[in-house]
């Protein structure tokens, strides 16, 4: 099963996405809430764009270029990673793992999912 964005309208009206594994994890969230769908839907595209972006480690003073995935070690200790596109923007983030193999496992699985994932919208309850 292949991966997919899902777009979830809030009470206020914005949009946010989430990109679901084909498993149904989590596994990139949007960096920020946008006011019109077509402004997620742009974030959507430029993850799809960006997903295949080289890593920098910064848990070793690595440092990369735009676009990128920005891997760090938060202040609890978990390895976490934000994609930021080639204006520098961030366009989505991790949750926090363990272990930085897992963090490492977790962008691997949004360059697989993330170019050719369909998108579905999700109307608030």
């Amino acid at each position: 099963m292949a991966g997919k964005f899902i777009i979830t309208t809030a009470k206020n009206g914005e949009f946010t996405f989430n990109l679901k594994a084909g498993n149904g994890e989590v596994i990139l969230t949007a960096s920020e809430t946008y006011t019109t769908l077509k402004a997620c839907e742009n974030g959507i595209a430029s993850v799809k764009k960006n997903a295949l972006a080289p890593v920098e480690d910064q848990t070793r003073e690595e440092s990369v270029g735009h676009p990128k995935y920005e891997l760090y070690q938060d202040k609890a200790g978990e390895f976490r990673f934000r994609l930021k596109a080639s204006n520098g923007q961030n366009i989505g983030k991790s949750e926090g793992y363990k272990a930085k193999a897992s963090a490492k496992k977790g962008i691997l699985s949004i360059g697989k999912n993330a170019p050719d994932a369909p998108v579905t919208v999700v109307d608030p309850e």
